[in-house]
């Protein structure tokens, strides 16, 4: 029975390497946020002697799917992430046979809610876009559909003009992030008492779900200055000409305060590598090490020239030696 069960790991073994003769370019998936960092390292490293890995924006839970649905050269090296790990993904990826995970913190990011620069500016809270989105909200210790139509309804503080913000699927890690960093903590309390979910969002026209495409969301934004809507800072810094970013809680992104956390909406940035295929797509641990190195992702590096916040030192020591060493997380 020993002997058998030898002989079936090593004809997997033979099997997979066979097939993943056939694929010279490693495959990346995941965040629409990582997505353009992802590219530029990508497109620096195909010119070191590998070929250019391919990558598409599935967004980060399209991308753990992808990604956690097994080994061999059928399925993606890397998947980028805009928030963590879920710990169903980890289970999705036990269950199919992907044991060795290797976690990469990349750098930081702020979801930035952007819009027109010919609009007035406007600071918001969180409790005031929890109540501009939620579809039920508390009326006199009741649940009721929310009945907010225009900003000045929740507070007179507020724009007179009809609530309109793009969101990202459910398959976003950008939307996981706005839920637990904005959604989460801004339900008001007798909301919550009478259990209202805190990221359900209303469906009567004020809230428009948009696919994994920050460059359309900028698009629109530009053509209707009463629209808002959220992606990464990346997004914003290249469209800046054309949008100005909300204040919320009173702070405005930027490089300083997101990597000091200071922004209220402040989170960090991963990509994941399956160890089992290092070693046999070619050039794949070489392109871990080249997305961790200083001049890629450290201060003053190329993409902090594109909006990637770098990490402070103790999170970077750990991310490179993650990346150089390929530590894999723990269950």
């Amino acid at each position: 029975m020993k002997k058998l069960t030898l002989a079936l790991a090593a004809l997997v073994a033979f099997s997979f390497a066979t097939v993943a003769q056939a694929r010279d370019q490693i495959q990346i998936v995941g965040s629409s946020t990582v997505f353009p960092y992802a590219t530029v390292v990508a497109e620096r490293f195909g010119q070191s002697g590998f070929k250019t890995p391919v990558i598409e924006s599935t967004g980060t839970g399209g991308g753990a799917k992808l990604f956690c649905a097994g080994v061999g050269a059928q399925h993606p090296d890397i998947t980028n992430a805009s928030r963590a790990m879920k710990d169903k993904e980890k289970a999705l990826c036990k269950k199919n046979g992907v044991n060795e995970i290797v976690e990469i913190v990349v750098g930081n990011d702020g979801i930035t809610l952007a819009y027109s620069r010919d609009a007035k500016p406007v600071n918001f809270t969180k409790e005031q876009l929890w109540k501009a989105l939620a579809k039920n909200v508390a009326v006199d210790g009741k649940v009721v559909a929310n009945p907010y139509k225009k900003w000045s309804d929740i507070d007179s503080s507020l724009p007179n003009q009809a609530i309109k913000v793009m969101i990202p699927p459910g398959t976003s890690g950008t939307r996981d992030a706005w839920d637990s960093l904005v959604m989460k903590k801004g339900i008001d309390k007798a909301s919550k008492d009478l259990k209202i979910e805190y990221d359900e969002y209303r469906e009567d026209g004020a809230v428009i779900e948009v696919g994994e495409n920050d460059s359309l969301i900028i698009q629109k934004l530009t053509a209707d200055k009463e629209m808002f809507g959220f992606f990464g800072f990346s997004y914003f810094l290249a469209a800046q000409d054309k949008l100005q970013a909300a204040s919320i809680e009173g702070g405005q992104p930027s490089l300083e305060s997101i990597q000091d956390y200071s922004y209220a909406v402040a989170r960090p940035l991963f990509f994941y590598v399956k160890k089992a295929h290092v070693g046999v797509i070619p050039g794949l641990h070489e392109f871990v090490k080249e997305f961790t190195t200083k001049k890629a992702i450290g201060k003053g590096g190329y993409l902090a020239d594109i909006g990637l916040v770098p990490l402070d030192n103790a999170k970077y020591r750990t991310t490179r030696n993650n990346a150089t060493k390929l530590v894999a997380m723990g269950n």
